[in-house]
């Protein structure tokens, strides 16, 4: 159990730090899921299922989803509509 647990450790670790340095904004917010996901794993190990629920539903759930919604919004904002780039581009060629 300790090894495993060790494991959920390093890989939360490093789950953080990618999550901070990637430069794709999409990426992060896939890995802030399995960071929260991975923090559930460890509130069950640690035998706290009410924290690790509210991990699971509010960190990997709503949080990402607003994220998402979020960088979402960010692209509609600068002009970056798929529908928008999409004519356009076979207007090019």
């Amino acid at each position: 159990m300790m090894t495993l647990e060790l494991l959920l450790l390093l890989f939360l670790v490093f789950c953080a730090l990618s999550a901070v340095l990637t430069k794709h904004l999409v990426a992060s917010v896939i890995i802030f899921m399995s960071y929260s996901s991975v923090m559930a794993i460890l509130w069950l190990l640690l035998e706290s299922p009410d924290l690790a629920i509210t991990e699971a539903a509010v960190g990997a759930g709503v949080t990402s989803l607003l994220f998402f919604l979020v960088l979402r919004r960010i692209r509609a904002l600068k002009g970056v509509d798929e529908d928008e780039t999409g004519p356009s581009q076979r207007e090019q060629i």
